[in-house]
């Protein structure tokens, strides 16, 4: 059986006409000896865990040994046309060469939960050089955890190979699995490779051909409860890589799901070992990758920002969309670092144009030079040509603005995108723009009446939570100016 390639991608509505989760789950296993296949003659299958420096003895586990099932696919509401078409032309490509092919991982949880996927993970029973001789725009990418990228159109969609991640399964010190009796080849491999995902939800694969669900960790029935529970001991899966304590936060978030007792206690106890993680590696892992070698400039702003605040030290959202505003007026229209520089001080010190040219009198050190969004460092033929081109880039700024609470704009700049959530679309309320149109009125009216310059570097946090507009300006030329002039470029 083949998938239509032709079938274009169904963007279904918020409303679930088919059966609910709870129902399917109930109906398969009491009634319908085809939809569900419960592997009750097989043993347990046996996880033996070793080198764990955490006491698990004072919480109480999940439920262990849940049953393998096999489950109908359209029992629980699922089609292929759910299925993106770039996705669909990898499938069936690589099983008309005769390889087992699956969608893993969190793609066929949204897909029972009635979300549009953000993205489709393949698995194969080919390896990856097959995969490389099956598609003509194909590359093979990482070292440690390799995959290939196959290109279909503008999107790339990504396959692993189950003879790659039993590779990595073996390396793994925190399990030694053994094959259960009675077990068959292929759902021995299959089995093995979800006890390498890091939440049971994430563990579930959908074979689009034969039209099942495997579930063999007991997925389904925490989708069914709304919980995201690790899938070996906690303790275990956040030691060997705490990236996870990040991903269950944003997925428990992102669904409104609980954690288990275990994996709560865990995210608690280990929650301080996300600082050893590498924040670049992190966001490129989960998808903010960057589309050529410059580096990202609204990361980096971003970055230099995250650097000042903590969980107990926040700041008001006003100044988050200030940067974003920002970001977007130099995308439109690329500056010289100096303009930028004068745009900044005139952001602190309230519209001052005597403050603003004695600072950019003072710049002598080199501007990050990776950024797209910045022009080569040229001189500036007067006072009067500066201050123009920044009282021109403070009008950018203000339509960057306008653009961001246009419910118009937004939507038609997401047709370039057409696999994204419609129901994802954020607008930013008219209320909040004005208050960040506040931050950067003072550079287009000039100098503000009574304002005071903030002195000194201390941050005033409260001031900064609650959006005290001397503490946001501060910090807001603070990013801008420490990014495209980093400390480390002085001489």
């Amino acid at each position: 059986m083949s998938i239509p390639a032709a079938q274009a991608l169904v963007f279904r509505t918020r409303l679930n006409f088919h059966r609910p989760l709870i129902f399917c789950l109930h109906k398969v296993r009491k009634s319908s000896s085809i939809a569900a296949l419960d592997v009750a003659p097989l043993v347990d299958p046996v996880i033996v865990l070793k080198n764990r420096s955490h006491n698990t003895s004072d919480v109480k586990g999940d439920e262990s040994g849940p049953k393998w099932k096999k489950l109908s696919s359209e029992e629980l509401g699922i089609s292929t046309s759910m299925i993106a078409k770039p996705t669909r032309v990898v499938l069936n490509g690589l099983k008309k060469k005769g390889f087992e092919v699956y969608l893993v991982g969190g793609c066929v949880r949204d897909l029972l939960l009635n979300k549009t996927p953000k993205d489709f993970d393949i698995i194969t029973s080919a390896e990856l050089k097959e995969v490389l001789k099956t598609f003509q725009r194909c590359e093979i990418v990482g070292r440690r955890f390799p995959i290939c990228h196959v290109h279909v159109d503008d999107t790339i969609v990504e396959v692993s190979s189950f003879n790659t991640t039993g590779r990595r399964f073996k390396r793994n010190s925190y399990n030694v699995v053994r094959r259960p009796a009675m077990c068959d080849e292929a759902d021995f491999i299959r089995w093995k490779n979800c006890l390498g995902r890091d939440f049971t939800i994430n563990g579930l694969m959908f074979d689009p051909f034969a039209r099942i669900v495997y579930d063999y960790l007991g997925g389904l029935e925490d989708i069914r409860r709304a919980k995201v529970r690790c899938v070996i001991p906690a303790s275990a899966s956040f030691i060997e890589d705490c990236a996870r304590i990040l991903r269950g936060v944003r997925i428990a978030g992102r669904l409104g799901f609980r954690f288990s007792r275990e994996t709560a206690h865990f995210v608690k106890e280990l929650a301080s070992s996300i600082s050893k993680l590498d924040k670049a590696s992190y966001f490129i892992s989960q998808g903010f990758r960057r589309r050529d070698k410059r580096s990202n400039m609204l990361l980096s702003l971003f970055s230099t920002l995250d650097n000042l605040l903590a969980p107990d030290r926040p700041c008001h959202s006003s100044l988050w969309i200030a940067i974003l505003a920002f970001h977007k007026a130099l995308v439109d229209r690329p500056r010289d670092p100096l303009v930028v520089a004068a745009f900044s001080a005139a952001v602190h010190c309230g519209g001052s144009l005597s403050d603003v040219l004695g600072v950019a009198g003072k710049i002598s050190q080199p501007h990050d030079t990776r950024f797209s969004e910045l022009l080569d460092f040229r001189i500036v033929e007067s006072d009067e040509a500066l201050l123009d081109e920044m009282m021109d880039l403070a009008t950018y700024v203000e339509a960057a603005l306008r653009k961001m609470t246009d419910e118009y704009f937004i939507s038609q700049a997401l047709t370039e995108y057409p696999q994204a959530p419609k129901s994802d679309l954020v607008f930013i309320p008219w209320a909040l723009s004005q208050k960040v149109d506040a931050i950067f009125e003072c550079v287009r009216r000039g100098k503000e009446k009574g304002f005071r310059q903030k002195r000194g570097s201390k941050i005033d946090y409260e001031s900064l939570a609650l959006g005290k507009l001397h503490e946001i300006r501060h910090i807001f030329a603070r990013v801008v100016f420490d990014t495209v002039f980093p400390p480390h470029l002085k001489d």
